[in-house]
């Protein structure tokens, strides 16, 4: 199982924040970091640290980090609460 520090800490690096601003109730687009691209790149960033390939349409429903906590789960990868 994987750690919520290291998944914060791999969103954060993504879009240029420190750790302390992402929570479960991050929003895409809340705060100016995470646009279109960052969304790109925290998929990215995700995929490679986890070693898993996001389908298109679960990418699109990745609105907040609690969802992208929750679409990681169908990849089997199980970050802790």
């Amino acid at each position: 199982m994987h750690t919520t520090d290291e998944f914060y800490e791999i969103i954060a690096s993504a879009i240029a924040v420190k750790k302390e601003v992402v929570d479960e109730n991050l929003t895409y687009q809340e705060i100016p970091e995470w646009n279109s691209m960052s969304h790109l790149l925290i998929v990215e960033a995700l995929e490679q640290f986890y070693r898993v390939k996001f389908e298109f349409n679960d990418i699109l429903e990745m609105g907040t980090v609690g969802k992208i906590r929750e679409k990681m789960k169908k990849y089997d990868v199980l970050v802790e609460n």
